[in-house]
């Protein structure tokens, strides 16, 4: 278990992050046309995995936002959001913002907030995801890892991007 923040009350996650240097734990998540999306899709490329409660937040919001500009230059590399979000959401929301340069997909119902240790188990959030980033390269190894201290607050995107340069 995993201790994360939600406006400076501990929340504690399922399990632990993948850590630096080892094998990401393979994942099945939905994306806003229903259909299946696993990490074999993205065999060979680099992946950000955006992890976080809910885009209808504004600091979820920001984070899709960040890293489909900043990401999106970034050679042989793929932004994957996963939420509890329902797909449908995660569609009106990249149609009503814009963002094409990430795949948003739903955790709603797959085991990937117990295989990434990501599902908060108390707080008023239980259930959902919290926020972290995963960076994992081409061979699925971990290059960066970060479950966000607060929840309320933003991830590093200069350490998760800096792994990618």
């Amino acid at each position: 278990m995993a201790t994360t923040a939600f406006t400076g009350t501990p929340a504690h996650t399922v399990g632990e992050l993948p850590v630096v240097g080892q094998k990401a734990p393979g994942f099945e998540t939905v994306n806003n046309d229903l259909g299946t999306v696993t990490s074999a899709d993205f065999q060979g490329k680099r992946v950000v995995l955006n992890i976080f409660p809910s885009v209808d937040t504004g600091v979820c919001a920001a984070s899709v936002r960040q890293f489909n500009q900043r990401a999106a230059g970034l050679e042989n590399t793929t932004v994957v959001t996963v939420s509890q979000d329902l797909p449908f959401a995660l569609g009106r929301f990249c149609g009503a913002e814009g963002i094409d340069n990430v795949i948003t997909t739903s955790a709603f119902r797959s085991s990937f907030g117990e295989d990434y240790g990501v599902r908060l188990t108390d707080s008023p959030l239980a259930g959902v995801l919290a926020r972290a980033v995963v960076v994992v390269d081409v061979d699925g190894t971990v290059l960066h890892s970060q479950l966000v201290p607060e929840i309320s607050t933003e991830p590093d995107y200069d350490a998760a991007l800096a792994v990618l340069a």
